[in-house]
């Protein structure tokens, strides 16, 4: 599906009914990956509508030259955010950029928000980054870029690496994503942290983003859980799939406990 907002054309999918939950990917990749990490989660839970986009010049949401920077990406993000959710209340994921995006949308709009997911999140100030280390196999299959990215790897690991990750890689719009890395930071806002349900999932053996930064979150949100997850990389919802599930599971109870007394309950939110 498509849906133009201003000068962008969002390249989506989505999946079920009900409420919207807006699963936004990392860099370099498309909605592909998102879609087979995060579907799994949500498999048996009824009443949830999933949106997967394609971001700004990865997969095939184009980035027009007006697109320069990060506060740029977030400022059409929340716009496609309105267009596809009607304007209600929504549950917001994030994997690594994309997690960086959603707390800012988080921020931004909090009323629009019913809850945040954080998995491996980008910081703008990562710390403590370990060395990468492969945990299960002979870390000779696959190419670079899959050897650097998953701490699992087996020939399943592999599959889905081939599979999910490596097609985005010829879509990826490398001029833009270097324009608007110039300026990746986002702008600082004085907005109140966002209070609702979160959960926070970082890998302890993640050597792209590390998982200390991601510490730091739990005492920034009020109502968050943390899980730091060994034998996990930066592929952690790849390769720990189960605990993802369980984890996502207590805190979408915690947003259906919220939901019953907080105003996004409250009709025309």
């Amino acid at each position: 599906m498509e849906i133009r907002v201003g000068r962008v054309v969002f390249h989506y999918v989505a999946h079920g009914a009900g409420r919207p939950v807006l699963v936004l990917h990392g860099a370099g990749v498309d909605h592909r990956e998102a879609e087979a990490c995060f579907e799994p989660v949500f498999d048996g839970v009824t009443g949830l509508r999933r949106i997967y986009p394609d971001l700004p010049g990865m997969g095939r949401t184009l980035a027009p030259d007006t697109l320069r920077s990060a506060d740029d990406v977030l400022d059409t993000l929340l716009d496609f955010a309105d267009e596809v959710t009607g304007g209600s209340a929504h549950l917001l994921v994030g994997h690594s950029a994309g997690a960086y995006y959603a707390q800012a949308m988080a921020a931004r709009r909090p009323e629009r928000v019913a809850g945040l997911a954080l998995v491996c999140p980008l910081a703008p100030a990562p710390r403590e980054i370990p060395e990468h280390r492969v945990v299960v196999g002979s870390g000779q299959l696959g190419d670079d870029v899959f050897r650097g990215y998953f701490v699992i790897q087996t020939p399943e690991m592999l599959e889905r690496y081939e599979r999910h990750v490596a097609p985005a890689a010829a879509l990826v719009d490398q001029a833009a994503l270097e324009r608007i890395g110039e300026r990746w930071a986002l702008t600082p806002d004085d907005a109140p942290v966002y209070a609702g349900p979160t959960v926070i999932v970082a890998g302890r053996l993640d050597s792209t983003v590390g998982y200390a930064a991601a510490t730091d979150l739990v005492t920034a949100y009020p109502h968050a859980s943390l899980a730091v997850v060994d034998d996990a990389g930066h592929a952690l919802p790849h390769e720990q799939p189960e605990l993802l599930r369980a984890l996502f599971a207590q805190w979408l109870a915690r947003v259906e406990r919220w939901r019953s007394r907080r105003w996004w309950s409250t009709p025309g939110r």
